[in-house]
């Protein structure tokens, strides 16, 4: 299933200024990119899935970051180990759905945005990034990082063109994430982190 619009330029102003709304409706500074050292990230329209879950939800994926997690999951399974996709895309509005329910439930914005990038900030948007879990570990936990998935993706994901984007102190103010990868095209020289 894929889309064939483009991505919109987060360098228009019409995307800024959406930005921009976003940002003050939840209360968060129009300076926070900068501050954080984050750019506005582009709102992927061309998207293939690429898992669907047991729920039936359908994580969607940028067309190549697809066929490059594709392949990594497959060398992975090769061997032996089980790599599964959490999470792909997720829109402007969805990111902004998410912070405003953690809002409503009483989570400080700090608290906040230091797990979940603000709307129009996060690498989800793109449709290249990707979190990944593997069997027997809790999902979105930095106990990943002692699994052998992730020691094997130290070693191969820049391989496949995938980086990690939140290592040990990062400059961005987001914690240590070691099931995020953003899909960076062709393979990478070194792996971050």
């Amino acid at each position: 299933m894929s889309s064939s619009t483009s991505n919109p330029d987060p360098a228009s102003g019409d995307y800024a200024s959406r930005i921009a709304g976003e940002l003050e409706a939840l209360g968060i500074d129009p300076a926070y990119g900068p501050q954080r050292g984050l750019s506005l990230q582009p709102e992927a329209t061309d998207l293939l899935v690429a898992r669907v879950l047991s729920d039936g939800r359908e994580l969607r994926l940028a067309p190549e970051t697809a066929a490059a997690w594709t392949a990594l999951r497959d060398a992975g399974a090769a061997a032996g180990i089980t790599l599964l996709l959490i999470s792909g895309f997720r829109s402007v509005s969805h990111q902004r759905d998410i912070l405003r329910r953690k809002l409503d439930a009483g989570t400080s914005l700090q608290d906040i945005l230091s797990v979940n990038a603000a709307p129009g900030y996060s690498e989800h948007h793109t449709g290249h990034a990707i979190d990944v879990g593997t069997p027997g570990c809790p999902p979105l936990s930095e106990a990943f990082e002692n699994t052998t998935a992730f020691a094997w993706l130290r070693q191969h994901a820049a391989g496949f063109g995938f980086r990690l984007s939140y290592p040990r102190g990062n400059p961005y103010g987001v914690i240590y994430e070691p099931w995020h990868w953003f899909h960076v095209g062709a393979a990478v020289t070194e792996p971050q982190g």
